[in-house]
């Protein structure tokens, strides 16, 4: 095959990918740009097909295992990916008795609770010491989101927020 035919295929499969959002053709076009360049080395073309399979069929393999690895460690409660609120940072406007806390967010007042407390409960001693020690705490970070509440973790001093966000994680103004 001639370089321009295998860079007319490649340019075909970023076109169709632009289409329909399959990352894998990208992959593919990179198999396909390889053939290109090993036509215009002037290799026989058994070694380009070679060269492009082995290249490309690589790409995606690497590509999907990849994906793979990367899905099983992120929950979809967590996971940045799906949802963008986690990582942003908020303020506790106050704390309710059941030891959730009212946060603003987006325009909206949420109810968040503590990273690490499946139920919040109140009033034990151990607790209350707990409690008092975290409500001190005036910047949280939004570590994953469960149904209409924000789970939220004491942000670290010198984490930054996120672009575009400002430590209310509002955009900021100006």
């Amino acid at each position: 095959m001639d370089a321009t035919e295998w860079w007319l295929l490649a340019g075909a499969a970023v076109v169709v990918e632009l289409l329909t959002g399959t990352f894998f053709l990208l992959m593919l076009a990179l198999g396909f740009s390889a053939g290109a360049v090993a036509a215009m080395l002037g290799v026989a073309q058994t070694a380009q097909l070679v060269t492009a399979a082995v290249v490309g069929g690589g790409a995606v393999a690497v590509w999907g295992i990849w994906r793979r690895r990367r899905a099983r460690h992120a929950q979809p409660e967590s996971n940045p990916d799906l949802l963008l609120d986690v990582g942003a940072l908020v303020h506790v406007e106050h704390w309710q008795d059941d030891g959730c806390a009212v946060v603003r967010h987006r325009g909206a007042h949420w109810l968040a609770q503590i990273e690490g407390s499946s139920a919040p409960v109140a009033g034990t001693p151990s607790r209350q010491a707990d409690d008092q020690r975290l409500r001190a705490v005036q910047t949280w970070r939004i570590v994953a989101v469960r149904g209409n509440r924000l789970v939220i973790a004491p942000a670290s001093p010198a984490a930054p927020s996120p672009a575009g966000v400002d430590a209310a994680g509002q955009p900021p103004h100006g």
